[in-house]
């Protein structure tokens, strides 16, 4: 195995641990969204916080260390289109991925009050879990286009 096929594969990996926490993250919590039951979605949103803080921040951070080690191997230039398109879409996703972080970290706040009063969920976590899809939308469309691009490598 060459340096190179090895951070390529962990460069690999690192795209399949973002899509697969988020679409696993997205999941979950439009299940428990779904049950309307505040303990439930307050554990729920419990894991998928401390999911996002192991597994897609330490994917996220390493990217673009990766993707930089790979450009260097093999002579890639910054100014090719599909390498700049997928720079400015790992910005974007950020700007979505990052609000929806602490969107999280509130609703499952929200919903565990909720469950400790025995009250339903506020207003205010309702408009927060239609804002977190919404946010997630253009982040994970964002990924997604993303993986295209580095496979694809269109001109």
């Amino acid at each position: 195995m060459t340096v190179y096929f090895a951070v390529k594969y962990l460069h690999v990996l690192g795209a399949i641990v973002i899509l697969g926490t988020g679409s696993g993250i997205a999941f979950f919590m439009l299940m428990a969204h779904q049950s309307r039951d505040a303990a439930f979605i307050a554990r729920t949103a419990a894991v998928v916080v401390i999911a996002d803080m192991i597994f897609t921040l330490t994917a996220v951070i390493l990217q673009p260390i990766s993707g930089g080690l790979l450009m260097m191997m093999s002579a890639t230039n910054f100014t090719e289109r599909w390498l700049m398109v997928s720079l400015a879409l790992y910005a974007v996703a950020g700007a979505f991925w990052i609000p929806v972080v602490f969107m999280q970290i509130e609703m499952r706040n929200l919903a565990r009050t909720a469950a400790s009063k025995r009250e339903p969920l506020p207003p205010r976590y309702f408009a927060l879990f239609r804002r977190w899809f919404a946010f997630g939308v253009p982040g994970f469309g964002s990924v997604m286009i993303i993986l295209w691009l580095m496979i694809a490598k269109p001109v």
